[in-house]
């Protein structure tokens, strides 16, 4: 399976970090740039237009990130604009902060219940995922939705574990359905 451009850049951008071992200030500095990026859409627009050369997206980009950002960092930013590949900037960083949180034993758990948890139910929630997986701490991401009804969703990366009732009644209904139709 061929593997997406935004991943052969963070991939890079990861190994050079590792080899520099600037990973962590890297990190800090990408985010950092995210944020700018996120609260100015205006910027995006200007660097997707297809009617502004690529020179001039180049020069915004030097005057919006040289000396503020390591040097290749700024050089990753240009050499995204170059093979016009913009667009896939946000993901490309977002791999390189999942890698390097990966690297650091930083897991990164979304846990969705049906009301809010209490400080001591997230605390447990964070000890038992410590508790079960290698990550040494836990980004916690919490959100309520009524339709789960009650129990949990957690997904860290691609592995989910669903123990909502919506989930359950789902199942049971399917079960039933099986037996009627069979």
């Amino acid at each position: 399976m061929a593997k997406l451009a935004s991943s052969t850049y963070a991939d890079a951008l990861f190994e050079l970090a590792i080899e520099k071992n600037t990973y962590s200030e890297w990190r800090e500095e990408i985010e950092a740039i995210q944020t700018i990026l996120h609260d100015n859409p205006q910027f995006d627009e200007l660097m997707s237009h297809p009617r502004i050369l690529k020179e001039e997206k180049l020069k915004l980009a030097e005057e919006a990130f040289a000396g503020k950002a390591d040097p290749e960092i700024v050089g990753l930013i240009r050499i995204v604009i170059e093979k016009d590949r913009y667009a896939q900037l946000d993901a490309i960083f977002e791999e390189f902060i999942d890698s390097v949180k990966e690297y650091q034993g930083i897991g990164v758990a979304w846990v969705t219940t049906a009301r809010e948890l209490t400080a001591a139910q997230k605390q447990a929630v964070t000890q038992k995922l410590l508790d079960t997986t290698e990550f040494k701490t836990m980004e916690m991401h919490y959100d309520v939705d009524e339709g789960v009804i009650a129990g949990m969703v957690i997904r860290i990366g691609d592995r989910v574990v669903d123990s909502s009732i919506k989930t359950k009644l789902n199942d049971m209904t399917r079960q039933l359905l099986q037996i009627q139709l069979g």
